[in-house]
C-alpha cells in the first residue's frame, strides 16, 4: 500500500452513482411492491452496499483500512432505470472514493442477483464517482508561485562549517513540492541579536514567508523563539499547535518544541525544529494549509 503516515486526517467525502436498468415495467412494479421472490430488493441491496463500503480494503489490495463514519445509500426509480447513490464520509488521511464506488457496485450486483429470476435482461451501467471532498485537492493556494520565501537555519555548529544543513534542505525541498521557490537561504548562529536582525531585515525586504529552523528546543542555546517572539505583532498559535500535535502522534518528544508562528507586518514568521525529522514533520503538518493565511489576511486588509 502507499505510505500515508505523513498525511493529516481531514474530513473526506465521496459520492458515487450507478444505474441498474431492467427490461420491463413489471420488474419495477415487483420491486416497489416488494413482490420479488428473494425479498425486498431496496433493503437487501442497501445492506449489502453498506457492508461493501466497510470492507473495501479486504477486496481491493491497495486500499487502506479506514473508519467509515457515515454512509448513505439511496435508490431513485426513473422509468426502467434505478439510480443508486452512495455517499461515504470519514475523518482520515486518505479519501473514500473507492469505498463509495465499491458500495455502488455491490448494491447493484445484489439487485441483479435478486432480480435475475424474474428478469433475464438486467443491466448494470455507468458506475462513476460524482464528487469528492477533503485532502489537498480542496486547498486553495494563495499565490504559491509568487510568494517571496526565505529559509534561515539557526545553528552554531553549521554556521561554523562543522556540519551539513539538512533541516534547511528539508524545508526547501518541501516548499518546492508546493511550487514555492526559496529566494533567500542562509545559515546563522544561535545568537539572539543575530536572529532578530535577520528577521527584521527579511521583513523590510518584503519576504512574505520566513521560516527559521533550529533553536526551538530547551538547551541554553535554543533561543530562536525567544528572539522572534518580541517581534510578533499578531501570533497564530494554531500553526505550531498543529505541528506539535502531528509530531506527538509520531514521537513523545514533540511536546518539547517551543516553536511559534505569527505576523510581523505582512510577513509570516515560523520557527521549526532543527532536526531534519522534526522539520519534515512540521512541514507535513502545516503545508499546504498554512498558505490559506495569505488569502485571509489580504481579505482583512481590503
Amino acid at each position: 500500500m502507499v505510505n500515508i503516515t505523513h498525511k493529516s486526517s481531514t474530513l473526506r467525502i465521496a459520492i458515487a452513482t450507478g444505474i441498474v436498468k431492467v427490461s420491463d415495467q413489471k420488474t419495477i412494479d415487483a420491486i416497489q411492491n416488494k413482490l420479488v421472490p428473494k425479498g425486498d430488493v431496496f433493503e437487501f441491496s442497501r445492506a449489502a452496499g453498506l457492508l461493501a463500503c466497510k470492507k473495501t480494503y479486504e477486496v481491493v489490495p491497495d486500499c487502506h483500512p479506514l473508519p467509515i463514519e457515515y454512509t448513505s445509500i439511496t435508490h431513485a426509480v426513473n422509468g426502467l432505470e434505478i439510480k443508486i447513490t452512495v455517499e461515504v464520509h470519514t475523518v482520515y488521511k486518505t479519501g473514500v472514493e473507492v469505498e463509495a464506488m465499491h458500495g455502488v457496485m455491490i448494491t447493484a450486483l445484489t439487485m441483479y442477483d435478486m432480480l435475475k429470476p424474474i428478469d433475464k435482461h438486467v443491466e448494470i451501467m455507468n458506475v462513476q464517482l460524482e464528487e469528492k471532498k477533503g485532502g489537498k485537492s480542496d486547498i486553495k493556494y494563495a499565490y504559491p508561485e509568487t510568494l517571496k520565501v526565505a529559509v534561515i537555519t539557526c545553528s552554531d555548529t553549521i554556521s561554523k562549517g562543522m556540519g551539513e544543513d539538512k533541516s534547511g534542505l528539508t524545508v526547501e525541498t518541501h516548499l518546492q513540492k508546493h511550487h514555492l521557490s526559496v529566494t533567500n537561504k542562509k545559515i546563522i548562529a544561535d545568537d539572539f541579536d543575530t536572529i532578530q536582525t535577520e528577521a527584521k531585515n527579511l521583513v523590510n525586504e518584503g519576504y512574505q514567508l520566513i521560516i527559521f529552523t533550529g533553536g526551538t528546543g530547551l538547551s541554553s542555546r535554543d533561543i530562536t523563539p525567544d528572539a522572534i517572539r518580541p517581534l510578533i505583532e499578531k501570533e497564530v498559535p494554531g500553526v505550531m499547535e498543529a505541528a506539535r500535535n502531528y509530531g506527538q502522534q509520531r514521537t513523545p518528544y514533540a511536546m518539547l518544541s517551543r516553536g511559534i508562528a505569527g505576523f510581523v507586518g505582512d510577513s509570516l514568521l515560523i520557527t521549526l525544529p532543527g532536526s531534519p525529522r522534526g522539520a519534515e514533520e512540521s512541514m507535513n503538518a502545516i503545508f499546504p494549509y498554512i498558505l490559506h493565511v495569505f488569502k485571509v489576511k489580504e481579505g482583512v486588509k481590503h
